[in-house]
């Protein structure tokens, strides 16, 4: 039987542990590192892509690149047959503004930053709020650290006074529109990688190169006439994320069917193709070598046979019906809030999901005691897409593409129904499971 509203202590608490992962997580690498701390705490051993495995049954790794992470537990046994992989997969970025290199300048008095748009943010929904800056340094002598500020930037919208027309449709320049103010020109230099620096305790001069981006600091919170609303930046898809990280920890290894891996990709938002991304090798890479490891006489036909027993999950964000602009959406299928987990379907394969996948989707769902509701476009709107396609096409899985129901997907500040989040979590646990 399915629970639409789960106990109030239990989304409490899954609410403030998400909150916790996404304010950890500023950036694709933090939600690396704050997914691997995770994993070690459940006792997950990290394992250097550099280096031979060793693999053990019953075992729990993972493996960082970038900001991606794959980890996985080993079958207590592997005896009787090549075993397959059930694979939970998702992404760690997310829409924002990247600092460009060297781009600080005055304009009318004030200190300013060139940014590029990552992604398809909304761009309005970043007006107007205290950002800070996170990401990664690379340094002179090869090391990669981790950096954030406080709030320090702003991109201040201009007076309605200024623009009389702006409530009949705000227009924003890309290059003129979006670069944040961080402080006086006339006071002392506020030099954004030197702040980085300082919150990482390395000189600003070893700094050679950095992926930073733009952060909303307002905390995720809860909200609703019964708290049954949990509003937060990088709901898309750090809500995934922690899914799968929370499901994978919980899973006892003798009751595991096949190989439990969760995957969380980088780059998600701006087409999946790097070393990082779903179109990169790195799911291949692993999961090759954890069979070659687990199996040392194995061959390459008992890896793609090994293939052919695997299924995966993709999670990622998607749409709810908007009461607002239920236009927008087809007529006849509705998901809303609180409804259950997204099950995405698209005759273009924008989504992967196909008869086959909708079934090992809901198995999940019905030994989770979840709802799950369907997903598909007006056929006047484009659709999205994920890694759900990316991973079908590399690896020849059967995928299935679902993920929670939001409003605002793409602003700085998203939201999604409490017990959606509850749901999702019990059905990657079933389904990681087997």
């Amino acid at each position: 039987m399915s629970e639409s509203h789960p106990d109030p202590v239990v989304a409490a608490q899954t609410a403030a542990d998400l909150g916790d992962f996404v304010s950890a997580s500023p950036s694709s690498y933090h939600a690396v590192a704050t997914a691997a701390a995770r994993l070690e705490q459940a006792g997950f051993s990290r394992l250097d892509e550099a280096s031979a495995w060793a693999l053990t049954p019953g075992s729990g790794h993972f493996v960082v690149r970038d900001g991606a992470i794959i980890a996985w537990m080993n079958p207590t046994t592997t005896a009787e047959a090549v075993p397959g992989f059930r694979v939970f997969g998702s992404h760690t970025d997310s829409p924002a503004f990247k600092l460009k290199p060297g781009d600080e300048y005055t304009a009318e008095g004030m200190r300013q930053v060139g940014v590029e748009i990552y992604g398809g943010p909304l761009l309005n929904s970043w007006l107007d709020r205290e950002l800070a800056f996170a990401g990664r340094l690379s340094l002179a002598d090869g090391r990669v650290v981790l950096a954030r500020t406080g709030p320090i930037a702003r991109i201040p919208q201009l007076a309605i006074h200024l623009d009389r027309q702006v409530n009949d449709g705000l227009a924003l320049d890309k290059q003129r529109h979006t670069a944040p103010v961080i402080g006086l020109a006339d006071l002392a230099e506020a030099d954004v990688i030197e702040l980085l620096a300082a919150s990482a305790e390395v000189d600003p001069e070893a700094v050679v190169g950095h992926d930073v981006y733009t952060v909303p600091t307002q905390e995720p919170a809860l909200f609703g006439a019964r708290e049954e609303f949990f509003a937060s930046p990088r709901l898309d898809n750090l809500l995934s994320v922690h899914a799968g990280v929370t499901a994978l920890t919980s899973l006892d290894a003798d009751s595991v069917e096949g190989i439990a891996l969760f995957a969380a990709f980088d780059h998600e938002e701006i087409g999946s193709n790097s070393r990082s991304g779903a179109c990169g090798p790195f799911l291949a890479d692993v999961t090759e070598r954890i069979i070659a490891s687990l199996l040392p006489d194995s061959t390459r036909s008992d890896y793609l046979a090994s293939l052919a027993a695997s299924v995966c999950v993709s999670s990622d964000a998607g749409h709810a019906a908007h009461p607002n602009y239920p236009e927008r959406h087809d007529p006849h299928v509705r998901p809303r809030l609180g409804g259950g987990p997204l099950l995405k379907l698209n005759a273009q394969q924008r989504y992967a999901t196909d008869a086959v996948g909708t079934a090992v989707w809901s198995r999940a769902c019905t030994a989770a005691g979840v709802d799950y509701q369907d997903f598909v476009s007006n056929n006047a709107m484009p659709c999205g897409s994920t890694i759900g396609p990316l991973t079908a096409t590399r690896l020849g899985m059967t995928t299935v593409d679902v993920g929670p129901a939001l409003y605002s997907m793409h602003s700085a500040r998203e939201m999604v129904a409490v017990a959606d989040v509850v749901a999702l979590g019990r059905a990657a646990t079933t389904f990681l499971q087997g």
